[in-house]
């Protein structure tokens, strides 16, 4: 009995408390793998931040690969509280397959729920040996292409739509960008899962004479893994890559964290949260923080998924799906001698 009445009196002692005395509070980040470094510092900020206005200690998690490979093991059950992507379609599917987020996730938050912005961008060795300067010169034999593989990657898949739509663009037919990214992946001598693993292959390997990547993951390879052994090349028309993000609805509900994951999302698109963006070299929604940063981000014409591919489930059905353009693609090539 005086054990019970012990027990009690814990018991009745610790619901006195708030829950940020009683307990510290943590949530996990599912994101793809080349912004480890980015959500790092966001981790560590927000954290202080959410610590200053509560009182609350936050834990951050992150689990970081190719983003389409990050959103299935959410579908299969890794329990993400919020999942910040580089592709619309990685979220839908959550929805599509899942029913983790609800249809219209991406209207809940600015900008269609993408508090940043980056683009698909060439880095080539020093002195660009090969001549590289546009997207027609990554079809000429000889060239060593480094990508990661479209179907698991979404560092990869917007390779292969800035390549697609280039060629649109510059008026060819669709049979005739089939055959210019058919000539492309003809010079890609191995397909990475995800962007860091292409990144290692071109960097460390030493294979390749040009990496296609995410302009953020060029600054950071720069800035690293030594900038005197490579040169940023900007093609003369690239994509606009929107980095969506969303609560996974079904876990925040469950896990009782839905208010600390929504605030962790709400504070991307803070001043603070844009100024870490802008050191990573991920171009902020904030306009006036842009303006501020002229250096970092040099002007690009770029188009939109829209206006090539209608909109990114059009894109998925004939692209990405199983038998879809990209595995006619690759069937074709292995049967080349």
């Amino acid at each position: 009995m005086p054990q019970l009445r012990l027990s009690f009196a814990i018991l009745v002692l610790l619901c006195a408390f708030p829950r940020d005395l009683r307990a510290d509070a943590e949530i996990l980040n599912v994101s793809y793998d080349v912004t480890r470094e980015f959500y790092k510092d966001i981790d560590a900020a927000f954290s202080k931040s959410w610590k200053d206005k509560t009182g609350e200690t936050v834990t951050v998690s992150q689990s970081h690969g190719g983003s389409s490979k990050q959103a299935r093991a959410v579908v299969d059950g890794l329990q993400a509280d919020v999942v910040t992507m580089n592709q619309a379609s990685d979220i839908d599917m959550l929805h599509e397959l899942a029913k983790l987020v609800p249809a219209d996730w991406q209207t809940r938050l600015p900008n269609h729920s993408a508090p940043t912005t980056s683009t698909t961008v060439f880095l080539v060795r020093k002195g660009n040996p090969k001549k590289i300067r546009d997207w027609s010169d990554l079809v000429k034999p000889g060239v060593g292409v480094i990508v990661p593989n479209p179907k698991t990657s979404g560092n990869g898949r917007y390779s292969y739509l800035a390549a697609y739509g280039y060629a649109i663009k510059n008026k060819k037919t669709p049979a005739q960008a089939r055959a210019f990214v058919t000539s492309l992946f003809k010079n890609v001598p191995v397909l990475d899962t995800g962007g860091r693993g292409a990144t290692t292959t071109f960097v460390q390997r030493g294979i390749g004479d040009v990496l296609l990547t995410f302009e953020n993951e060029v600054f950071l390879i720069k800035q690293e893994l030594g900038g005197e052994n490579f040169d940023v090349v900007y093609p003369s028309l690239s994509v606009l890559v929107e980095n969506p993000v969303s609560l996974v609805d079904t876990v925040v509900d469950k896990k009782g964290t839905r208010k600390l994951a929504q605030a962790y999302l709400e504070f991307l698109y803070s001043d603070e949260g844009q100024a870490i963006a802008i050191k990573h070299r991920l171009r902020p929604r904030s306009q006036s923080l842009l303006a501020k940063n002229p250096e970092a981000f040099p002007k690009l014409k770029l188009f939109t998924v829209e206006e090539v591919f209608g909109n990114f489930k059009t894109l998925q059905k004939a692209h990405f799906d199983d038998g879809a353009l990209f595995d006619q693609i690759m069937t074709e090539l292995h049967k080349t001698p």
